[in-house]
């Protein structure tokens, strides 16, 4: 029998790659004011920069023109959500489209809408979904998506059976470093630094993963949530180099709580660099409220870190909610 696997615990649960930053509220001092400064923000009006949301129906417009297209593209519809079109294939991840990230209407609420309509997505061929906390896995929107039975579902260990009961019939559950193939697209399972859970009582009892996608033209890394730690250099030796990154930049702050599941916008970067990635684009910010740093900075932070770091400008991405860009050729890089 092989060993098991280090990320595999004796009484069935999962933990972080080694090497990892440790998991913790924090200390008093940090996690007190972090709980109140959230009540606060709760109820507070988020002022929203102009350009920050294309008006829907000009998103609209230009997700059918890009459809109706050849090419690979990439749509933002808020936080983790992204419309991905890559290999022929309509791939969405971690569809977190509705109000609430928490069950029955509680939770934090999103202060701006999903880019683009759920009645408006094109058929969904593939969709993936990185672990089960409620502002990556919506279950209103599955309830909410058609064509259940022509859409792949790819997911970590243990919640194939989250999805089997809610109508979808093809489910597929990968470790870390597993692979499945759909019509020349190959999706694999990373390690990532994060954890997970639904309620009070399933800590970790279900995986979490980023995502590798690759097809002949392109080869695209999905971060989901993710710390930042020594194993993105180890993915970006193993899989690398990868021509886009889609990485979190947003809930990092207080550090010393969100360190182990949450980059900041410099660390971000620096995965980018570790995956050899030649494109990086920022997500998880900008859509709703669940830490304490101001909720626009992120962006600014990830875009001088990105020049700092080497990045060309055109290779930094920070898009609009309902934004489409080309994954070749925008604006003018082949």
């Amino acid at each position: 029998m092989p060993p098991r696997p280090f990320h595999h615990l004796p009484d069935g649960t999962f933990r972080n790659p080694k090497g990892a930053p440790k998991r913790s509220l924090g200390r008093l001092k940090h996690a007190g004011p972090f709980f109140l400064e959230m009540l606060k923000m709760g109820v507070r009006k988020v002022d929203i920069p102009e350009g920050h949301v294309v008006p829907r129906a000009d998103a609209v417009r230009v997700l059918d023109e890009h459809v109706e297209a050849p090419g690979d593209f990439l749509t933002w519809l808020g936080h983790a959500a992204f419309l991905i079109r890559i290999g022929g294939l309509n791939v969405l991840t971690d569809p977190y489209l509705t109000t609430y990230a928490g069950p029955a209407g509680l939770g934090p609420r999103r202060f701006v809408k999903c880019g683009i309509p759920m009645s408006e997505l094109p058929r969904i061929d593939l969709l993936i979904v990185s672990h089960n906390h409620y502002d990556h896995l919506d279950e209103r929107a599955l309830a909410r998506l058609p064509n259940k039975s022509h859409m792949t579902v790819v997911v970590p260990l243990r919640l194939a059976s989250f999805f089997h009961e809610r109508g979808f019939p093809n489910v597929v559950e990968l470790d870390w470093h597993q692979s499945h193939k759909i019509k020349g697209v190959t999706v694999t399972a990373l390690p990532v630094v994060h954890w997970s859970r639904r309620t009070g009582l399933d800590t970790n009892r279900t995986l979490w993963a980023g995502f590798a996608l690759e097809s002949k033209d392109h080869k695209l890394f999905f971060g989901g949530d993710s710390g930042y730690a020594s194993v993105f250099k180890e993915i970006g030796e193993q899989y690398g180099p990868f021509d886009t990154a889609l990485l979190g930049i947003g809930a990092y702050e207080p550090r010393a709580m969100m360190k182990a599941s949450h980059a900041n916008p410099e660390e971000a970067v620096q995965m980018g660099l570790d995956l050899k990635a030649r494109r990086v684009v920022g997500m998880h910010w900008g859509t709703v409220l669940l830490t304490v740093e101001p909720p626009f900075e992120p962006p600014e932070r990830f875009l001088k870190a990105g020049a700092e770091k080497g990045f060309a400008p055109n290779d930094v991405w920070i898009m609009s909610i309902g934004e489409t860009r080309r994954l070749k050729g925008w604006p003018s890089n082949e």
